[in-house]
């Protein structure tokens, strides 16, 4: 299997643009969570095993299925949580005051920072479905202040091409730039295709890059590698090159997926429960600061 950093070929490589092709799918089985009513699919599973190399600046992507009570209150320092939800509504909530909801095609970026304990809760009797993404600090940011950006599908700027729809919830999409503030580059958009609609993605020739295929068929990349829902396929980059696009084209049905794609950090990773530092003595202090009562009151 080849890793999501593959590089290019030499002759790629001198191309002005670099047009990208799939460099493995992963299709990760659903499985048991927290309790027999959460159910979960891990969508990174080489940040699973540790290599985050593979998946930098991204530490995790995770699909769940959970009603109320599945997750109580917890802490996070040193990263930010994308939130993006499929079906069902999150109040959303932490110990400093800030709450909101989350509705279906909605996402949230939760820049947990230097810290804070904060719970996501399904409406009462409803099954939330929602991806989450961890997204790595830069080292000179992990305790920065909290923050919280709602973005809401029907707020964010949207590029439209012939039988396409492309939502820009960060970074850009030929030209389209949504306002979403980012400690680290990252491009996340939704593409929307109708069957037989084709549409080229730019990004930066150096990021790390996953489609995620929420619904219907398609092809991806320069040799139209064949995708359906539930695949995550990663793309190849190449780091020399001035810039990147890679082709996504729906064939008999219409095609609904997420593209993920961010700078890699090349910064050291230590990752422990909702804590993740560049050091072990870092993550000592985390947790000394957590059960302290540094990140507020629980």
């Amino acid at each position: 299997m080849q890793s999501s950093s593959a590089v290019a070929s030499p002759a790629q490589a001198r191309s002005a643009i670099f047009h990208r092709s799939v460099a493995h799918i992963d299709h990760p089985e659903e499985r048991q969570g927290m309790n027999a009513t959460h159910r979960v699919r891990p969508l990174m599973p080489a940040a699973m095993r540790g290599d985050f190399a593979a998946t930098d600046p991204f530490l995790a992507l995770m699909e769940d299925w959970f009603p109320r009570g599945v997750f109580g209150k917890h802490p996070h320092r040193g990263i930010e949580t994308v939130t993006y939800v499929l079906d069902g509504r999150i109040d959303h909530y932490d110990n400093q005051g800030n709450k909101g909801t989350i509705l279906p095609g909605d996402a949230q970026w939760m820049t947990a920072g230097r810290g804070l304990i904060h719970n996501e809760v399904p409406s009462e009797g409803g099954t939330v479905h929602s991806l989450q993404l961890w997204v790595n600090l830069p080292a000179a940011d992990k305790m920065t202040e909290p923050r919280y950006q709602d973005l809401v599908a029907g707020e964010m700027p949207v590029r439209r091409e012939p039988g396409a729809e492309v939502i820009v919830f960060s970074g850009s999409s030929s030209g389209v730039v949504a306002p979403t503030r980012n400690f680290v580059p990252v491009t996340m958009v939704e593409l929307r295709l109708q069957p037989g609609a084709a549409i080229r993605q730019d990004l930066p020739a150096d990021y790390n890059a996953l489609v995620v295929i929420l619904e219907g068929n398609g092809a991806i990349g320069v040799d139209r590698q064949a995708v359906v829902a539930g695949d995550v396929a990663w793309l190849d980059r190449d780091p020399a090159a001035p810039s990147s696009d890679v082709g996504i084209a729906a064939t008999d049905k219409p095609l609904r997926a997420l593209l993920y794609g961010g700078r890699p950090l090349n910064e050291p990773v230590v990752s422990r429960g909702p804590f993740v530092m560049n050091t072990e003595e870092e993550i000592e202090q985390a947790y000394a600061d957590y059960r302290s009562g540094r990140f507020g009151p629980a």
